[in-house]
């Protein structure tokens, strides 16, 4: 009698360069120490560890919270599911996805679709000081690299030359960039808008320095 091989997909997606990162992973490979899904971009990396209770513990790189989010699952949850989601706690957003290979696929299809979808509808309102955002090739980009800029400001976590609390920032769209730059120092920093998986990454961002 030849016993099946316990074996499952595992994928999530990377929040620096936006990719899935798609595995298999069987049983036996999570005898030893702990495993590592890593993205090719080397920003992020899943790791797994079968605890000795016989749980499978996953730490997943979320796009949304900077840090990881850390689940247990049981040995069945993890292997038999033909599909089995698992959403950031805080944005129900899904992150996460065992089980065929194909039906991961799709429900990272799906989800990516829907991320794009959420974050056209939420309409965020523009900065004034943006002179043509016809320029940008996607209202996306602009609506997310805004909103954290507008985030970070009022966090008081945009650094230039100037004593803290005593540069004053302005915006401004060009064909290579959202431009930010202190009127005072003279301080600037150009964030480029020709990737949209490149503003989500910016959605991390929890300082900004200007040169």
């Amino acid at each position: 009698m030849v016993l099946k091989e316990k074996q499952t997909t595992v994928a999530y997606r990377c929040p620096h360069c936006g990719m899935g990162v798609v595995s298999a992973v069987d049983i036996f490979s999570l005898h030893g120490d702990m495993l590592k899904l890593k993205c090719e971009c080397g920003g992020s990396a899943m790791t797994i560890v079968r605890s000795g209770d016989g749980k499978i513990r996953l730490s997943v790189p979320c796009l949304f919270c900077p840090n990881p989010h850390n689940f247990t699952v049981s040995s069945n949850m993890f292997f038999d599911k033909d599909i089995f989601v698992i959403p950031c706690p805080y944005t129900d957003v899904n992150i996460c996805f065992l089980g065929n290979i194909d039906k991961v696929r799709r429900e990272l299809e799906l989800t990516e679709l829907s991320l794009i979808d959420m974050l056209g509808e939420e309409n965020i309102a523009k900065l004034s000081q943006a002179e043509d955002p016809s320029l940008l090739t996607d209202p996306q980009i602009f609506d997310i690299i805004m909103f954290v800029i507008r985030e970070l400001d009022a966090e008081n976590k945009i650094f230039c030359h100037c004593k803290p609390g005593d540069g004053n920032f302005e915006v401004e769209v060009t064909e290579d960039g959202i431009k930010i730059s202190c009127k005072n120092c003279g301080a600037s920093q150009l964030i480029p808008t020709d990737s949209l998986l490149g503003a989500h990454a910016f959605l991390h961002c929890d300082s900004l320095h200007l040169e």
